[in-house]
């Protein structure tokens, strides 16, 4: 059963609601077959769909921080790359 985390407490199971979805009737007969779970295959495609959606807002919204950086480290070098071991 999935989790939630809250900040500083432990581990709880998410809350689940039902929902109506449409989905083409050839997915839901194998799915039927190979008794395949939409539900948790649902989840999972949603948690992957936001996972990504966050990454790229993240990407847009710190791109010029993440651009100022990289212009720091081209004109500057990496920072300590004298104390590398490789």
């Amino acid at each position: 059963m999935p989790r939630v985390a809250e900040a500083g407490a432990a581990t709880r199971p998410a809350a689940k609601r039902a929902v109506n979805v449409s989905v083409r009737q050839d997915l839901i007969t194998e799915a039927k077959e190979f008794g395949t779970n939409i539900s948790a295959v649902l989840e999972r495609a949603l948690e992957a769909e936001h996972r990504e959606h966050k990454r790229r807002h993240w990407r847009q919204e710190n791109a010029a921080a993440i651009q100022t950086l990289n212009l720091w480290v081209e004109e500057n070098g990496v920072p300590f790359a004298d104390l590398r071991a490789w």
